[in-house]
């Protein structure tokens, strides 16, 4: 008979930590980066007369948020045969949350990769073009924080429910899993806020960002916790 701590099962469980662990960090940095080019070009005094010469910019910032796609779904994606042999619902309810947020946050990214046609258009309408074209500018930007807020509130409903998973069943510190439950209790609190025109999101996402960030060094270094990790149906079989 196998054992649980059998090299090739120990390869899996760190390959699969550390790919969700980089994919946590990945896309912090690749929405993180995406929003900041965007909102560079997007504060300037007249948003669509600086549009054209920053059309790239622009298009290289919402190309990046656009793969953040790829990175939360990859999480959801790994998550799931691991969290599946505590609980389908949970591993189903998660990856249905991270399938609506990225939807919604790449439907935003969409109406910011709008501006650069429709800076086009303005100016070749001139002057007359201003009655119609910045409102639908600003449109295009609200669309963007609307879809993000809304994006982030799925975030937190699916993994909060994931994180008590996590606290259940000890794959990571029950320390790590209690910043979390609280962290995407605070976020779900700030994205429902902003959505309602509260502007309080900045600051009760911090909690949540350092559980992630703390939760990607963790599995990083020293992955999920091995016993936990090969499940109640692979002990039994064992």
């Amino acid at each position: 008979m196998t054992t649980l701590t059998t090299p090739s099962r120990l390869d899996a469980r760190m390959l699969t930590s550390r790919l969700i662990g980089i994919l946590f960090l990945a896309g912090f940095l690749l929405y993180g980066t995406g929003n900041a080019l965007v909102t560079s070009v997007a504060d300037g005094q007249d948003l669509l007369a600086s549009v054209p010469a920053h059309a790239t910019l622009l298009a290289l910032g919402a190309f990046l948020m656009l793969t953040n796609t790829a990175a939360d779904i990859g999480k959801a994606v790994l998550f799931f045969p691991v969290v599946d042999q505590y609980g389908r619902k949970t591993a189903l309810t998660y990856l249905a949350a991270m399938i609506l947020q990225v939807v919604l946050m790449a439907t935003g990214a969409l109406a910011v990769l709008m501006l650069v046609p429709l800076a086009r258009e303005s100016a070749e309408a001139g002057p007359e073009a201003g009655g119609w074209a910045t409102p639908l500018a600003n449109l295009a930007l609200d669309a963007n924080e609307l879809g993000y807020q809304a994006g982030q509130l799925a975030l937190s409903v699916g993994a909060f429910v994931l994180v008590v998973l996590l606290y259940r069943t000890r794959l990571v510190p029950r320390w790590l899993a209690g910043l979390g439950l609280a962290g995407y209790v605070l976020h779900a609190a700030g994205s429902a806020a902003e959505l309602f025109g509260v502007h309080i999101s900045l600051v009760l996402l911090i909690p949540g960002a350092l559980f992630e960030i703390g939760l990607a060094v963790w599995l990083l270094v020293r992955g999920f916790d091995p016993e936990a990790y090969e499940g109640p149906r692979s002990r039994a079989a064992a």
